[in-house]
């Protein structure tokens, strides 16, 4: 089984490295500011190009005014470069070499492999012209493989890096992608052999022998308060292997996320892609703006995920902010999960009675389950994976429209529905989530009430655990309306 290679873009603050990321990427994944130090923790993204390797961008190597955090950033920079095959070295090529710059080549001196071959990636070149001169200006830092001068957002000089990471992965004997009949690496975001379908629809080999796409990992939103946390959520699910290398980081100070960071996590032997975002805060208006776009990136991250999973402290009460993350999840359409984390802090009775609080202070999502766990003890952790795939079958269940009639006919008999008693019709949409459509004489005497009550029924009949249920009501034309009366 062949590896994916790692390709780490490393360099000081403020050189253009999430810039380049999201060039090479093709959309903005990571957060792209003037202020040093935007970036903390590793983003990853796989790359499909004859050799897919896997692109990671860092947190900058030197001094920010970001003291708090400055070390810890340093040491998972350091872990990328460790386990790069290839490195991108990004310097400002508008200024001189810096103190930190010579801070960063000092360290992939001493700390890279020493086969791994580094890329000197001179960014902010916005003039073709000047290229030479501007190579000449930087070849006395004698470093790397190779000088490459390009303007990220102009995307000069792209096409030529992109060649050139080929070239030099190819020197590395890394092999190009292999087909979808053969093995996949872990770190493709696949399930190793290609899954067949049967005739009946289950998980083997087709009478026509014919091959289907693997499926993709469900996307899971980790969503909550800043400092609640998610991030430790998503270390204690990582193998130990992960814990080495790709760390989240994790602070009692509020607001260490900032992007939104992707986490492949296999699981008897499924895969799922848990995405950590940052902490919402309350007025978006009075934030700073990197924190608005952590923000932005954090809405983006659920309406890209098909589960999301609110993080609430359990030892506090929630709070409006929370039922308004939790309320966003549900407007969006999102399986919806609440993780009550530090469990561990609460014994006896007193577990039971907050969990019940927590039930009821969300009542307007009650079909989301509580999943009471500790990020520390790692208690009831495990349970989420079966939670997630339980909600992924109920938001894309569907029933037939003889299935809904039967059951329609046994839930109004004998009780007083007033307008929707009177439905001449229904069926489920194709839409997800769940949607229903009611076709009523008049659909401006419909109750919220009575839409309420057909919820809990249907809910009762056939679960759909942790998804929201929608429903239409539409108006019998009045030429149907005359037809019926006759």
């Amino acid at each position: 089984m062949s590896k994916l290679p790692t390709v780490a873009i490393i360099g000081r603050p403020n050189t253009g490295k999430s810039t380049l990321f999201n060039r090479i990427v093709g959309s903005r994944r990571a957060i792209e500011s003037e202020v040093a130090g935007t970036t903390r923790d590793l983003i990853a993204h796989r790359i499909d190009s004859e050799i897919p390797y896997v692109l990671l961008d860092t947190g900058g190597l030197g001094s920010t005014e970001d003291k708090d955090f400055e070390s810890d950033v340093k040491g998972q920079s350091t872990l990328a470069l460790e386990h790069a095959d290839v490195i991108l070295f990004t310097v400002n090529s508008r200024e001189e070499p810096t103190l930190d710059d010579h801070k960063v080549i000092d360290l992939l001196r001493k700390r890279r492999k020493r086969h791994v071959p580094i890329l000197v990636i001179l960014t902010k070149v916005d003039d073709p012209s000047s290229k030479n001169a501007v190579i000449s200006n930087y070849q006395e830092m004698n470093v790397g493989d190779a000088i490459v001068t390009i303007s990220a957002p102009h995307r000069l000089g792209i096409d030529d890096l992109n060649a050139l990471i080929q070239q030099t992965l190819k020197k590395l004997h890394f092999k190009p992608a292999t087909t979808e009949s053969e093995e996949c690496p872990p770190e493709c975001g696949r399930t190793g052999k290609v899954p067949q379908m049967r005739s009946d629809g289950e998980s083997g080999i087709q009478n026509d022998q014919e091959s289907k796409k693997p499926e993709t990992p469900p996307r899971i939103a980790i969503i909550g308060r800043p400092n609640v946390g998610k991030s430790s959520i998503v270390n204690a699910l990582m193998s130990d292997t992960q814990r080495e290398e790709m760390p989240l980081l994790v602070s009692p100070i509020a607001g260490t996320t900032r992007d939104s960071t992707d986490t492949l996590i296999r699981f008897h032997e499924r895969e799922y892609v848990l995405v950590d975002t940052a902490g919402l805060k309350k007025r978006a208006y009075k934030l700073e703006d990197v924190e608005r776009f952590s923000m932005m990136r954090t809405v983006q991250a659920i309406e890209q995920c098909e589960v999301v999973v609110l993080v609430v402290d359990a030892l506090e009460t929630i709070s409006q902010q929370d039922k308004r993350i939790a309320a966003m999840a549900v407007e969006s359409g999102k399986g919806l999960i609440i993780l009550a984390n530090k469990i561990d802090g609460i014994k006896g009775e007193a577990r039971k009675q907050r969990l019940s609080e927590i039930s009821m202070h969300l009542l307007f999502c009650k079909f989301a389950p509580i999943l009471p766990c500790s990020a520390v003890s790692r208690e009831g952790l495990v349970k989420l994976f079966d939670m997630v795939d339980s909600v992924r079958r109920s938001r894309e269940r569907r029933i037939t429209t003889r299935e809904l009639r039967r059951w329609f006919e046994q839930i109004v008999h004998g009780h007083p529905l007033g307008e929707i008693g009177k439905c001449k019709h229904l069926t489920q949409a194709d839409d997800v989530p769940p949607t229903f459509v009611l076709f009523v004489r008049d659909a401006r005497n419909v109750r919220v009430a009575q839409l309420r009550y057909l919820e809990n029924r249907l809910r009762e009949t056939f679960a759909f655990d942790g998804v929201p249920i929608r429903w239409i009501t539409k108006s019998t034309p009045k030429k149907e309306r005359k037809l019926q009366v006759k």
